[in-house]
């Protein structure tokens, strides 16, 4: 089983910074509950479909040159998990957040993603 520590770098590295879509899509099932839910500055979306194009549109809409790096230490509790991450082409972020997971059974089931203002 994954730690909260792994699942906080697949969310990030694996799902998000993935272009390879059917990647992407295996790993969304492997790490996802199947009715997760992704809260972010745009709203809810719910499940491993909106979750889906959530990462597909964002990383369509970015320079192939942009990637996620974590921006700092990685915080995890049992059932708890928080990352920061930077994001735009490499030493020159254009974006900055912070991802809280919450994980019930080895499986990420809530994303709260937050974002510099």
């Amino acid at each position: 089983m994954r730690t909260v520590s792994d699942l906080l770098a697949a969310n990030l590295h694996e799902v998000f910074g993935n272009r390879d879509a059917n990647k992407r899509r295996a790993m969304i099932e492997q790490i996802y509950a199947e009715d997760i839910e992704f809260t972010d500055p745009e709203g809810v979306t719910r499940g491993w479909n909106a979750l889906e194009d959530k990462a597909r549109e964002l990383l369509d809409k970015a320079p192939p040159a942009f990637a996620f790096t974590d921006d700092g230490p990685r915080y995890a509790g049992a059932e708890t998990g928080a990352l920061a991450w930077a994001f735009g082409p490499e030493n020159a972020p254009v974006a900055r957040g912070i991802d809280i997971i919450t994980v019930r059974a080895g499986r990420i089931v809530a994303i709260v993603t937050m974002l510099t203002t």
